[in-house]
């Protein structure tokens, strides 16, 4: 050690009048231990935060929790926030975890990040593909990579300093994850300054002022503690009244009464009277002007290498600031070591050979010192050495942000090369950040399109409406690319679409149709511009639109990816026309030889969600569920988990509820809900998920609840301008009906059916508001009900989906009422009977047995009414389910035990026909093995479907649990 050069004072010094902190930390540590160790005592919490000041302790702390993790064996992961870094993302994360991935080989790697690996390998730092996931998705995926870690190294410890200076997405991370950290073997451990959280730390500052354990905030030490430290230097003869002035001058704060403490005793004063202009000048020099005219009494090559270290912020590396300093190996070796006798800089903790600053404040205050001209030179010089070192684009572009722009390719070049990483990391915010750098440098002329279409794409997650802003820039640039200006046209709609500007969408589509050149992108703006129509509310002339469609669908053979969304815009359209379902499913399978990716950032996933759904409305849910899995899956691959996933979430419910799986499909739209709810801005998301909760609720028999649901979104008081399904008025209407408002649901219908009826969307499987205005108006006008209900029928026939005409019928005769009624019920069950709807068929079920009963026909009610009350308990529609069990007391029939609990059986017959189901044999086959009709084949599943509680999609796995028949 040089002479004269001191040890830090010692650690029991330092944490003077911190019993309350320590007491804190040690009962964390014993939580976790006691937690892992199998000890049967729930964790208080798994959260620990310490706030202050500058200067009272609070890194102390964290080494001193630290220290005791380690004392306990514990593994222990630690960052710091950096004053120059917070615009690098996932800076603090990388610091987190990058040590102990780096300590794997790359299968292990691979083994620990599982699926999730190029979802968060940009964000780690570790070697990325090209995905681009969001935000949701990236933060999803360290949720599960520290999750890992935690588990295969419990107990963990994690330390995080300075999280105020913490870089935002790292912040954004810690806020969502941290709640989980009790239910894990982790404790974290947070100091930070309150004062300076930034004001994007909204949730971290949430998650620690509102946690169960408030954050412990530091105070200054009192004089008592600021004597102890100085006459533990000094000696014990200090007087009262000079260390009463040491309290004075430091203000209590723990760092400078240390650093004081220090200098005094480095000067062996022994803290008499005669010493305080002394001991005055030394505190001067501790901080502020004090420390800066310390540092120039130093020689220039140290103070610019000081500077230097200051630009370059923590774990500085020596030779990276002798190389921008321009002092050379030796120079920076002497001041290196000057800094370090004068307490400026010290080593960092562990191998490596890097440097940081003793405190904070003392970075600060250098930084602050440089003249701003250098200060300029010597990011610039920092940007052009970080890279030269290898050290990539987005640590380089840290320091082009300080420079003033030059017209530079090169900086250009390295900013856009940053944005491309961020991306990758999912960090559009700071992607944009160097994007709009790069712009004022300015770009070449021939690159401005290009750099505002990456621009737009940064901005359009968290501001769409400059997104439009910069692709209509984009556009006006001469001489752009036809595929650039493809991809930035697509771009542009998809933004007026997500700010609910439809119309306007579909107008540039359709401009852009009129202005290209090359057929094959003609065809894609025609997609385009007939999704966006397709998807107005407000479409001025729908009818002409779809003629135009099926005209150019009937030429088309799909061997192109355009062709094929064309097709599979033709397979939506004729669905919502109500065209045969022969017509649509064969458009639809057209549409997808060949396939249809969900994740195609240039064409979106509005057609293959819609070709998906097609098979709903056709009744062939299963395979739309096999679609939606499909695509969901390829969402999650990408990193998609925001809207994208709560959309997909939502309309997997929606498939359940058409199904009859009520359970599942409340369970799926409230997923959806909770999603979308993260993603600021996923408006339409939220519309799709509170409406099919809603219906599914209502179905549940739950009223009260959905109400709940609207009033909090405020739904059904405005209509957006983009066609959501299921129809926002619809579902508001049947709440209206569920709570016997039948006046406002008839007016609110009647608008829905004018609408329809402008557009040309006549299949009630879509849309049944004929049916709902049906029952509304029964009481009052049961001749126009009756006729609506028929209209309803009419067109659910020239459809040909069994559950839409079951359904139709159903209303009908609830409308209809008497003897005339029995018929139209008894058809209703039977095209239910073919259908997947199983809760249609138990509510069909249960109508027919009520209308029975009241005609005198007590042994056909009953068996109609327990079917339709097994149905409707399977379902979990427990409004009907009692519904039914009243109709059966009415009828003085006793309910009997349900029939499909799990001590029953299915017959041998129901068996082999389910075995040979779920095996994918067709209908005729299972028919000729069972010597059957198709029909009987039919029903003998619907009967197994009630029973088992699952459709054919999981037969295979609900067979192996169920009961054979006893011999």
């Amino acid at each position: 050690m040089a002479p004269g050069l001191r040890q830090p004072i010692t650690e029991h010094r330092l944490l003077l009048e911190r019993r309350r902190e320590l007491r804190a930390l040690d009962a964390a540590l014993a939580d976790l231990r006691d937690a892992v160790g199998g000890v049967p005592r729930a964790r208080r919490a798994g959260l620990l935060a310490f706030t202050g000041s500058a200067g009272l302790g609070k890194t102390t702390l964290v080494a001193e929790a630290r220290a005791r993790a380690a004392a306990h064996g514990f593994t222990v992961l630690s960052g710091k926030g950096g004053e120059q870094e917070q615009e690098l993302a996932f800076r603090v994360v990388r610091q987190l975890l990058q040590p102990t991935l780096a300590a794997m080989d790359e299968p292990g790697r691979q083994d620990v990040l599982g699926s999730w690996y190029d979802v968060v390998a940009a964000a780690l730092g570790l070697e990325a593909t090209g995905t681009v996931p969001d935000p949701v998705g990236v933060r999803d995926g360290l949720d599960w990579v520290m999750t890992r870690l935690a588990v295969m190294n419990a107990p963990v410890v994690l330390l995080l300093d300075d999280v105020h200076w913490a870089d935002a997405e790292s912040l954004n991370w810690l806020a969502s994850f941290a709640p989980r950290a009790a239910d894990l073997p982790l404790l974290i451990v947070l100091a930070y300054r309150p004062d300076e959280l930034p004001p994007e730390a909204r949730a971290f500052r949430a998650l620690v002022e509102h946690h169960e354990n408030r954050p412990h905030v530091l105070t200054p030490l009192s004089a008592a503690g600021v004597a102890r430290i100085v006459r533990n230097e000094v000696g014990e003869g200090a007087e009262d009244a000079f260390c009463e002035e040491c309290w004075t001058v430091t203000g209590g704060s723990p760092f400078e009464a240390v650093e004081l403490a220090i200098r005094l005793g480095e000067r062996r004063l022994t803290g008499t009277r005669d010493d305080l202009p002394t001991m005055r000048h030394l505190a001067s020099a501790v901080k502020g002007p004090g420390l800066l005219e310390r540092l120039h009494r130093l020689d220039t090559a140290t103070v610019r290498f000081a500077w230097t270290a200051a630009v370059l912020g923590t774990s500085i590396s020596p030779e990276l600031a002798a190389t921008i300093a321009v002092v050379g190996s030796e120079g920076a070796a002497r001041a290196t070591e000057k800094l370090r006798a004068a307490r400026i800089l010290a080593d960092t903790p562990g191998p490596g050979g890097s440097l940081e600053f003793v405190h904070p404040t003392i970075a600060t205050a250098i930084y602050q010192d440089i003249p701003e001209a250098l200060r300029v030179g010597l990011h610039n010089s920092a940007a052009v050495s970080v890279r030269a070192a290898g050290l990539g684009p987005t640590a380089a572009a840290r320091h082009l942000l300080e420079v003033p722009s030059e017209g530079r390719p090169e900086a250009v070049e390295c900013l856009r090369e940053a944005a491309r990483e961020y991306l990758r990391a999912g960090a559009p915010e700071a992607a944009r950040r160097v994007l709009t750098r790069a712009l004022q440098e300015p770009p070449p002329p021939e690159d401005r399109a290009a750099l505002l279409h990456e621009l737009a794409s940064s901005t359009f997650l968290i501001e769409p409406a400059a997104t439009v802003t910069h692709l209509r820039a984009a556009l006006a640039e001469p001489g752009v690319d036809l595929d650039l200006r493809a991809s930035i046209v697509y771009r542009l709609t998809q933004a007026l679409a997500h700010l609910d500007q439809v119309a306007e969408a579909a107008a540039v589509a359709a401009d852009e149709v009129r202005q290209a050149p090359h057929p094959r992108i003609r065809l894609r703006m025609q997609a385009d511009q007939f999704v966006w129509s397709a998807f107005r509310t407000d479409e001025p002339d729908a009818c002409a639109r779809s003629r135009r469609l099926a005209r150019m669908a009937d030429r088309l053979t799909g061997r192109r990816v355009e062709e094929r969304y064309i097709l599979g815009l033709r397979a939506w359209d004729a669905m919502l026309r109500g065209e045969p379902r022969r017509t649509v499913l064969t458009c639809a399978e057209k549409a997808l030889d060949g396939g249809l990716s969900w994740t195609d950032e240039n064409r979106g996933f509005e057609v293959p969600v819609s070709v998906a759904l097609v098979f709903m409305y056709c009744d062939q849910p299963r395979r739309a569920e096999e679609l939606f899995t499909e695509g969901l899956a390829q969402c999650q691959a990408k990193g998609w988990r925001g809207s994208h996933l709560a959309l997909g979430q939502a309309l997997f419910g929606y498939i359940r509820y058409r199904r009859g799986c009520l359970a599942e499909a409340e369970e799926l739209a409230r997923e959806g809900l909770r999603i979308a709810d993260r993603v600021e801005g996923a408006v339409p998301a939220q519309w799709f998920a509170v409406g099919i909760l809603i219906q599914t609720l209502l179905a549940r028999g739950r009223t009260a609840e959905a109400r709940r649901l609207a009033d909090r979104h405020r739904y059904g008081e405005a209509v957006p301008k983009a066609v959501i399904y299921p129809d926002p008025r619809t579902v508001y209407a049947g709440l209206l009906l569920a709570e016997g408002r039948r006046r406002k649901a008839a007016h609110l219908l009647s608008g829905v059916g004018d609408w329809l009826a402008s557009k040309g969307w006549h299949n009630p499987t879509w849309c049944p508001w004929q049916l709902s205005l049906a029952s509304a108006l029964a009481p009052t006008a049961p001749d126009r009900a009756i006729r609506l209900a028929r209209d309803a029928v009419k067109a659910a026939r020239d459809f040909g989906a069994a559950s839409a005409i079951g359904q139709a019928l159903r209303t009908e005769a609830e409308v209809t009422g008497g003897p005339a009624a029995l018929g139209l019920y008894a058809e209703a069950v039977d095209q239910l009977e073919q259908s997947p709807a199983s809760y249609e068929l138990a509510r069909a079920l249960v109508g027919h047995g009520a209308a029975l009963a009241r005609n005198g026909r007590l042994q056909e009610a009953a068996d109609r009414l327990y079917r339709g009350q097994e149905g409707a308990v399977h379902c979990g529609a427990e409004a009907l389910a009692a519904r039914a069990r009243e109709e059966l007391s009415a009828a003085g029939l006793r309910p009997l035990p349900l029939r499909y609990a799990q001590t029953d059986t299915l017959t041998a017959q129901e068996r082999s026909a389910a075995e040979m189901a779920a095996q994918g044999r067709p209908a005729a086959v299972v028919a000729k093995e069972l010597r059957l009709s198709e029909r009987g084949v039919t029903r003998l599943l619907s009967s197994v479907y009630r029973k088992i509680g699952t459709d054919a999609a999981g037969l295979s796995r609900a067979l192996e649990s169920f009961p054979r028949p006893r011999p």
